[in-house]
């Protein structure tokens, strides 16, 4: 009947009520921006992703357009920051859920939530007033692999979190 779906690769987890679910705010890695962990939601009403950024700078390396940001992935913890570089896939006008237009540059990177890892397209913006430092749009959402359980939270494990207490050496209170 074909290959297994992508999502049943997901990390096994005592949360999981499907392998291919996902609820309305998981932990995921961004691994080539050395983001071992951040707090995302997952709204299907939002088409596009984006990331929590500030000081954003970009240039040209080897002919090709690159940005270089920084981040605070965990909220209210400045004291965690990741910089990160990456090349710009497109800088594009996106309007905010209220209705508020800004120009983004958008990047492409692997998402990995779980096991399961694919190229997302995110963009860059402040989100300091925001609860979640990324929030994941519908079409960074593997069509037809992965189910949104709005009633669940975190389906795919918190493991993620363990990442930061390495580095600031205390309990993160998810």
């Amino acid at each position: 009947m074909g290959s297994a779906p992508i999502a049943s690769r997901c990390m096994k987890s005592k949360k999981i009520i499907k392998p291919n679910e996902m609820g309305w705010r998981e932990w995921v890695s961004l691994p080539e921006l050395g983001i071992p962990a951040i707090k995302t939601k997952v709204d299907t009403g939002a088409r596009t992703s984006a990331l929590h950024t500030f000081h954003i700078e970009s240039f040209r390396e080897r002919g090709k357009e690159m940005v270089k940001f920084y981040i605070h992935p965990l909220q209210k913890r400045t004291d965690i920051e990741i910089a990160c570089i990456a090349p710009i896939l497109d800088t594009r006008i996106v309007k905010d859920s209220g209705g508020h237009a800004e120009k983004r540059h958008v990047i492409l990177t692997p998402l990995r939530i779980g096991e399961v890892e694919w190229p997302i397209e995110i963009t860059l913006t402040s989100r300091d007033d925001m609860l979640f430092r990324m929030l994941l749009g519908r079409t960074a959402i593997i069509d037809g692999q992965f189910r949104v359980d709005p009633d669940q939270s975190y389906v795919t494990g918190k493991s993620f979190i363990t990442a930061y207490k390495k580095i600031i050496g205390k309990r993160i209170i998810s």
